[in-house]
């Protein structure tokens, strides 16, 4: 086989990789700032070259084959490889090291920012980019290097460093008055409870951990990032379960209140990344003092 075909151009596997995970030849384009007809005509020359048919067409849509998905997958990983590669290279003939790392909103702004200078003075010349993620990240589509993420340690495919058990606290509002505040410690099922959407079943946990019904829970609203939970308990909205290393500052200035005593959670903070990425400088430095630090 001619060893051309094996190795199309970067221009068609961006056009095809684009096109793929949008299945959109207008979005792709718009990415990519070329036409929809230069997009459809370079996935075009790609399928003659493969022999294949890696779309296929409903009404105005563009659906992947199964082979085109197939494609698409192994396509999205080695051009991360060498996105990966190439800014590898960029930063070292550079001199600067910088890591682009995801992390949860509320752990990065409470948790990681406030230390995050002692990083830079134990390594001057590295730069950490911070972006607030809450859904998984996909590191072949994106320009991410690493991720700290909660869960079960369940990361397929990628290098998982475990750096911190959860500890989930029951907090309240400190205007409750101290009668409030007793009652409230005797009876955390009775209050309205406040709960973080990625982590629904915190409540479940706690109820059970103290053998208690679970069709007595109060159920209150629920929040998609943790920082607006801690401001709905802190205006006496309802009480919250949530991660202590979130609240420590807010417990010892008494601007939030324990309730019991907490309990240790099902999931774990991870420094998560593709082995590609392993060899970063960056990335080395930066795991090395965030396990020391957690």
């Amino acid at each position: 086989m001619n060893p051309r075909t094996l190795t199309p151009s970067m221009s068609l596997l961006l056009a095809f990789e684009a096109a793929a995970r949008h299945e959109s030849y207008t979005r792709a384009a718009h990415e990519l700032s070329l036409t929809q007809s230069a997009v459809s005509r370079q996935v075009q020359i790609l399928e003659k070259m493969l022999g294949m048919r890696l779309f296929s067409r409903e009404g105005r849509r563009v659906i992947l084959t199964d082979v085109g998905r197939m494609y698409q997958r192994e396509l999205s990983e080695a051009l991360g490889q060498i996105r990966s590669a190439t800014l590898q290279a960029m930063a070292f003939g550079s001199g600067i090291h910088s890591l682009r790392l995801a992390t949860l909103p509320t752990f990065g702004s409470k948790w990681l920012l406030p230390r995050l200078k002692d990083f830079y003075t134990a390594h001057p010349g590295m730069t950490v980019h911070l972006h607030s993620r809450i859904e998984a990240i996909d590191f072949d589509t994106s320009e991410i290097d690493a991720a700290i993420c909660v869960g079960g340690g369940d990361w397929p495919g990628l290098t998982a460093h475990r750096l911190h058990t959860e500890e989930l606290v029951v907090i309240a509002s400190a205007q409750l008055s101290d009668a409030e505040r007793l009652a409230a410690n005797k009876d955390i099922a009775g209050q309205l409870l406040l709960n973080v959407s990625s982590n629904a079943q915190a409540w479940s946990e706690w109820f059970s951990h103290h053998a208690l019904p679970h069709r007595s829970m109060r159920i209150g609203p629920s929040f998609e990032m943790t920082s607006h939970l801690i401001q709905a308990v802190r205006a006496n909205i309802g009480i919250g379960l949530v991660p202590r290393i979130l609240v420590e500052d807010e417990l010892h200035s008494r601007e939030l209140v324990q309730l019991g005593e907490p309990i240790s959670s099902r999931r774990s903070y991870y420094l998560v990344y593709p082995a590609r990425n392993e060899s970063l400088a960056s990335l080395k430095a930066f795991r090395d003092w965030l396990v020391q630090t957690l």
